[in-house]
């Protein structure tokens, strides 16, 4: 009879779990809809502070950018470690919109951020009248 050291026993039934629910694959899972005259992005940051939390809106882009410290000063003997930390971001092109009408919360885990379906007209193409 071959026997099972508890360590082997123990790493075996970690292993049962995939490991691509736990990559950052799965940070900043966003939903996008319509509500009256906005549309409204929902994006899931659990475990942030608001103050973790950077919105900046550039040439149409909306980008959301988080950055999640490690604590450092824990002694811990870890076996395993599935936390993320460092930083996040994502961007939504958004179009040419008035940058005063974007509105963000964050409640819970969740930041909303609201802002109009009109886009400001950029007009690009010009005539020049000849003299």
């Amino acid at each position: 009879m071959k026997l099972i050291s508890r360590n082997d026993l123990f790493d075996n039934a970690l292993k049962l779990f995939d490991d691509s629910i736990f990559n950052n694959n799965n940070i900043m899972k966003s939903d996008i809809y319509e509500k009256d005259n906005n549309y409204v992005i929902e994006i899931d940051v659990p475990g942030l502070n608001k103050e973790d939390i950077t919105i900046d809106y550039d040439d149409g882009y909306l980008t959301i950018s988080a950055v999640k410290e490690e604590n450092k000063e824990e002694n811990n003997n870890y076996i395993r470690k599935e936390r993320y930390y460092g930083e996040y971001k994502r961007s939504f092109y958004i179009g040419n919109i008035d940058e005063t009408n974007i509105k963000a919360n964050y409640n819970n885990g969740t930041l909303n951020i609201t802002f109009p379906k009109e886009e400001i007209s950029k007009d690009t193409k010009k005539q020049i009248e000849i003299d």
